[in-house]
């Protein structure tokens, strides 16, 4: 009996436990059923974000705008660079004062000499390292370059160019690319040290570290860590939106850990370190830390110092919330969580913290403009880059385009033409002219700087090359060049009638110009006729050499406009731009030496690699004796002719050539003018080609002087080339005179065209220059 209770309680007992193990049995299937059902649901999505993870990060490639810059300035003894003018070119490229000066990018004036220390750059022929010199000046010019702290002299330092403009992606973020190589050591190990302690040894997902930050954040009651690894944050940034969602995070973790399946460490580093958001300069993102080091401090990477690298790091956490410019305590406290990091985990020692610590944040004031600060050129340097690159190449393949600009100039330039409209305001003139103005190199045909408008920042129409306006006198030049080249028959002394002509035009009317003054002046030279820019003579002489040469030299020039065959030509009834007008006149200044005109030097990727170079291309005119001569003529324009108020204009007696137009009914001002080294064309109007009461000497000739008075001046070269003599002559009559004879002017002829008359005292001055011979050396003067 006792056996049989003790078995049938153990039946019981066993009864009793079975239900339980049926039930976890069930319980083990339905799991193992929900698990092939998720599997079987996950399986083909976690393929699709595998996909997605390795064809896109892959070929990642960042859409990178194009940079644009102005032209290095070159420092040499001899150069003419005033200590004002350096400053400024140096305020242009970003420089800043320091005393002392430690670091590149900064310089310090001393009496007439300037320290500097020049960046590392890789200009458009090479790279060169950073470099610490003084310039020392003297009356304007370059007296010694010297290093420091050697005191060696040198030769010549260029200054890297300024950032004149960035021409941006469509989806408005900038960036400067970093190797993960080239990237400081403490920036890449000290971005681990606060975001990610673990980064080398988890798969993508820390588990320790979300469970410490989860800890940390509930001891603080508030959010004080993240727990989200480098992997993740760069998933977020790359691939993902910012929607705090579970299935986002759940993304974010399953992308995180296949890229750490497909690819190593440091490119992931590599990628982030150029990916991540640290600021907003207006409408442009920043990122990425190369772009970030020249957004807050004005430096590349490689020069920042350990509490400027923790305040970067810092701006991972929340670039807008720790923004140093507008919230500098936030960003000072962070920066120093930061360099306290880097003590914790032995980057920096408890000592190099605390001074670190110390510091100010030493972010810049403003960001340095990395938009386009100079417009109408900027537009230029478009239009040349149009004939070679597609608009999306410049948008997105990150190129670097060097550029003929003058920083210096083009600000001299802006203000001479906004300085001079509002004088001429005062003076009477409408307040709505308009004006445009173009500066370049005599000798290569460089654009120093361009005005299209009388507010220098507007981006809208640019008359510097779009605005075709009748250019009028401005022709009237290359009338007298053509009677020039003729030798046989033309000289400047050469008399023409300046009467009234009366000629039949295509519609059957009468056209018979007019003399600005109203009045026929009889016979004159034909130096007299071009100075006093006389219309009856230009037209009578012009009849005589055919409106057809006249067009051919134009095009001759370098101009393609069409221009049609009809007389007034001859008086500049033709619409050219400002920069067509000044290549007509590059070739006059530089004595028949044509270059055509360039505001592009060359474009590198954004490697360094050069894709394209713009070599100066020389194309010789025939008859440079004849443009010789021409050019003395035009130095008489600005000495005695319609452009004789310039040198009061300028406070100069230097030697300036130079010519006025002027429109029917005064709608349009011009000036053309060159030094020997530089040439400017101004020009002054209304928009709606309404009469203005300007004149080339009352408007234009203002504001070219209003530049030109602010840049040294080298006088006009006229030393004449074999085949042109300088020769006394009478200036009423055009005849041979002597030296000391009343009336007497000295005027270049090319080679037999020579006056075959002579003055009454040329006669006796030769006798009397034949006496002295003969009683000092017994024989005639030969």
């Amino acid at each position: 009996m006792l056996k049989r209770r003790k078995k049938t309680a153990a039946n019981q007992k066993k009864s009793k436990r079975t239900p339980s193990r049926g039930w976890i049995g069930r319980l083990w299937k339905f799991g193992l059923l929900l698990a092939g059902v998720m599997l079987g649901l996950l399986g083909p999505w976690i393929v699709y974000l595998n996909y997605q993870v390795t064809t896109e990060f892959e070929g990642r490639k960042w859409d990178l705008p194009s940079r644009v810059y102005a032209r290095a300035l070159e420092l040499y003894p001899g150069a003419a660079m005033p200590v004002a003018d350096l400053v400024m070119e140096l305020k242009a490229s970003g420089y800043r004062p320091g005393n002392p000066v430690s670091k590149p990018g900064q310089y310090r004036i001393a009496g007439n000499s300037v320290e500097i220390y020049r960046r590392s750059f890789h200009f458009h022929d090479r790279k060169e390292d950073a470099s610490h010199f003084r310039v020392a000046v003297s009356g304007g010019l370059i007296e010694a370059v010297t290093s420091i702290p050697e005191s060696r002299l040198l030769d010549l330092v260029r200054i890297e160019p300024a950032e004149i403009a960035s021409i941006y992606p469509l989806q408005r973020e900038d960036r400067t690319l970093v190797k993960i190589s080239n990237a400081p050591q403490l920036l890449v190990t000290g971005l681990q040290a606060v975001e990610d302690r673990n980064f080398k040894h988890h798969p993508g997902v820390d588990l320790r570290g979300i469970t410490r930050a989860a800890v940390a954040n509930l001891k603080a009651g508030k959010a004080v860590q993240g727990g989200s690894t480098l992997t993740q944050q760069l998933v977020k940034n790359y691939f993902l939106t910012r929607d705090r969602t579970i299935a986002r995070k759940f993304n974010e973790a399953i992308m995180a850990l296949l890229l750490e399946l497909h690819y190593d460490k440091a490119e992931i580093l590599d990628a982030y370190i150029n990916e991540v958001f640290l600021g907003q300069q207006g409408a442009y993102a920043v990122h990425g830390f190369g772009q970030a080091s020249l957004f807050y401090f004005d430096q590349t990477l490689e020069f920042l110092e350990p509490n400027q690298m923790a305040l970067l790091i810092g701006l991972v956490r929340g670039a807008s919330y720790y923004n140093p410019r507008r919230h500098p305590e936030r960003a000072l406290a962070r920066r120093n969580q930061v360099l306290a990091a880097f003590a914790e985990t032995g980057l920096l020692t408890q000592e190099e913290a605390r001074k670190q610590a110390a510091t100010a944040l030493g972010v810049t004031t403003e960001p340095l403009s990395r938009g386009t600060r100079y417009p109408a050129f900027v537009d230029l340097v478009r239009r040349q880059l149009a004939q070679v690159y597609r608009e999306s190449d410049l948008k997105t393949e990150g190129l670097r385009i060097f550029t003929t600009l003058a920083p210096s100039f083009q600000e001299k330039a802006q203000n001479a033409v906004s300085d001079g409209l509002v004088q001429l305001e005062k003076s009477g003139l409408p307040a709505s002219l308009q004006a445009a103005m173009v500066v370049v190199d005599v000798a290569t045909g460089e654009v120093r700087a361009m005005v299209g408008d009388r507010n220098p920042d507007s981006a809208g129409f640019n008359r510097a090359i779009h605005a075709r306006r009748q250019i009028g006198s401005v022709i009237k030049p290359l009338v007298y060049l053509l009677a020039l080249e003729h030798s046989a028959d033309f000289n400047l002394m050469t008399r023409i009638e300046d009467e009234p002509v009366t000629l039949r035009q295509a519609d059957g009317s009468d056209w018979t110009p007019d003399n600005y003054d109203g009045k026929s002046h009889g016979e004159v030279t034909l130096l007299q006729a071009l100075t006093r820019s006389y219309n009856q003579a230009t037209v009578r002489l012009g009849l005589r050499i055919g409106v057809n040469n006249l067009i051919n030299l134009i095009q001759q020039l370098g101009v393609t406009a069409d221009v049609a065959a009809v007389p007034s030509v001859f008086l500049g009834a033709v619409e050219l731009t400002p920069l067509e007008v000044t290549q007509i006149y590059q070739s006059l200044a530089a004595g028949g030496y044509s270059v055509p005109l360039r505001s592009v030097i060359a474009v590198l990727t954004a490697d360094g690699d050069e894709l394209i170079r713009y070599p100066m291309r020389l194309l010789p005119q025939p008859h440079r004796e004849a443009i010789s001569v021409l050019n003395f003529a035009l130095t008489q324009v600005v000495e005695q002719g319609t452009a004789k108020a310039l040198p009061g204009l300028l406070g100069s007696s230097a030697t300036i050539a130079g010519k006025t137009g002027t429109t029917n009914d005064r709608r349009d001002s011009w000036f053309v003018g060159y030094t020997r080294d530089h040439l400017a064309v101004s020009w002054v109007g209304e928009d709606d080609n309404s009469p203005a009461r300007v004149t080339g000497s009352n408007a234009a000739m203002h504001l070219w002087a209003g530049f030109f008075s602010q840049v040294p001046i080298a006088a006009v070269d006229l030393r004449m080339p074999d085949g042109v003599s300088w020769l006394w002559v009478d200036s009423d009559s055009g005849w041979l005179t002597g030296q000391r004879c009343e009336g007497a002017m000295q005027v270049p002829f090319l080679d037999g065209s020579a006056p075959d008359r002579s003055t009454a005292c040329f006669l006796a001055e030769e006798d009397n220059d034949e006496s002295f011979w003969s009683k000092f050396f017994g024989k005639k003067n030969q």
